[in-house]
């Protein structure tokens, strides 16, 4: 039986940057405010302090959270010590980003927040075929060496390009990401990464948006669902395997749970924690109506045995596994968010390379991304010539010069890639359409990580491929590739 609970369990995310591992959520302010009507500061910053008082001091919000970073600011206003913390997230629009919009977006965080430093800035990036999302997280990291940030964050990468980013030198600290009994993705791949780089993950949706609870054990699936946030988690159930899944997961939760005398929540909350790369969950608020403090240290009450986790992972076998990797509901089908589908809005970004005519061929197109070696050497990064798409060999250089993680050669693999999709898009192609990749490597030791990067992409479609050893490639690269496409109709 569970004895007396004890106050929350705390981690070091970065030195001198302790924080709460059950993080207070607040995106359900802009569900509370969709009315029109927004929350009282005040009333706000009270509500806040009771958490504060409970010992879950370290607050998750984001700008388009209604005025939670409002109302966070006005409990930081009054002084406390030790101060709460403040993680919030800038989600800035889809297309490629400056200096001066970069600096923006985050002293408008300062400003709502009414503070001179973001305890953690969170960043999330829409198109990872945009070769300058790369640049515009070194460009938080300058304004971090600044002083304007104290830690860095993302939200929504996928292991992949959380590894790019850490490979490239970018001081991520976390990635926050969805992670669940449901939704496992994150034991996968990114767990590799975080115990690679020694990063954490801040997992969210771990409730499943109270799906996971003892409310809704053996009860019938709901015909009408009226808040955001299960709107958006029964989309995750169903991509699992439905309702009868989600049932078998909640009665093998039930059955651990009344052996410790906790709830499920607690139970599916305590599985993620667990994990040795979360750094901690986030649970939402819904700031003056259910706070769940008492419910929540029953999380430090217990320890899930052996026994536990095999009953958990037994009922895993229920479950269908969510497609992609972590963050891809955000881009690409099936978009797992609680306003659905978002390919109108991601229909919207500007294509991160242009097509341009080829003088005296009409018939023809082809992409310049502006290097100077393209008019040194005479040649372009792609062309197309009728149905046919030539992708020249390519490097991981960003800004035109700069040798993008020169340690990783699967990142550099996955940065190239990147950057020979968005070529072959700006040419009406699609990644479906490559029916050759000739990849060139300097290191055997490399081929693994080359290759993997290589069948992330290319799992389903398998092109013809030749990989080549050879002795060596100009300045810090591992790894060139290039490419063929034909394009089909449809």
């Amino acid at each position: 039986m569970a004895t007396q609970a004890p106050g929350p369990e705390r981690i070091e995310i970065a030195p001198g940057m302790e924080i709460c591992r059950v993080l207070t959520g607040l995106w359900q302010v802009a569900d509370m405010e969709r009315d029109g009507t927004e929350i009282d500061p005040d009333a706000g910053a009270d509500a806040l302090q009771s958490y504060v008082d409970a010992g879950f001091d370290t607050f998750d919000m984001a700008d388009h959270y209604g005025s939670a970073e409002i109302l966070t600011g006005r409990l930081l206003s009054r002084g406390a010590d030790p101060k709460p913390r403040a993680f919030t997230k800038w989600v800035p629009t889809p297309g490629p980003l400056d200096a001066a919009t970069i600096r923006a977006g985050v002293q408008a965080r300062l400003d709502r927040l009414g503070t001179s430093c973001v305890d953690l800035l969170q960043f999330h990036g829409w198109d990872y075929l945009d070769d300058t999302l790369l640049e515009s997280l070194h460009a938080l990291a300058h304004l971090r060496d600044e002083g304007l940030i104290a830690e860095l964050g993302v939200t929504n990468f996928d292991a992949a390009h959380f590894n790019l980013a850490l490979s490239d030198g970018v001081p991520l600290r976390t990635n926050q990401i969805s992670f669940s009994l449901i939704d496992r993705r994150a034991a996968g791949e990114m767990a590799k990464v975080c115990a690679k780089h020694g990063a954490h993950v801040l997992a969210y949706g771990t409730l499943c948006g109270g799906f996971l609870s003892d409310r809704w054990v053996d009860q019938p699936e709901p015909a009408e669902i009226a808040d955001w946030s299960k709107m958006k988690y029964k989309r995750f159930i169903d991509a699992a395997g439905g309702w009868d899944a989600l049932q078998a997961t909640l009665r093998a939760a039930k059955t651990v749970a009344t052996k410790h005398g906790v709830s499920v929540s607690n139970v599916a909350t305590r599985w993620v924690l667990d994990q040795p790369h979360v750094a901690g969950v986030i649970i939402g608020a819904r700031l003056g109506e259910n706070m769940h403090a008492d419910d929540n240290l029953g999380l430090f009450s217990f320890t899930l045995d052996e026994e536990d986790r095999a009953i958990l992972e037994e009922s895993f076998e229920a479950t269908q596994p969510i497609p992609g990797d972590c963050g891809d509901e955000y881009r690409k089908p099936p978009f797992l968010t609680a306003s659905g589908d978002l390919s109108h809005h991601l229909s919207e970004m500007p294509p991160p390379q242009t097509a341009h005519a080829v003088p005296g061929r009409p018939e023809e197109t082809r992409v310049l991304t502006g290097s100077k070696w393209e008019d040194i050497a005479g040649y372009c990064r792609a062309r197309r010539i009728g149905d046919r798409i030539l992708v020249a060999g390519t490097t991981a250089v960003s800004g035109h010069s700069r040798a993008v993680a020169p340690d990783d050669a699967g990142a550099q693999t996955v940065y190239i890639l990147d950057r020979i999709i968005a070529a072959i898009e700006a040419l009406g192609g699609r990644a479906e359409d490559v029916v050759r990749t000739r990849v060139y490597i300097t290191d055997e030791a490399d081929v693994v990580d080359i290759s993997e990067a290589h069948g992330r992409v290319f799992r389903d479609i398998k092109p013809v491929n030749t990989l080549y050893r050879i002795a060596g490639l100009i300045g810090a690269h591992k790894v060139e590739v290039d490419v063929e496409a034909i394009v089909r109709d449809g």
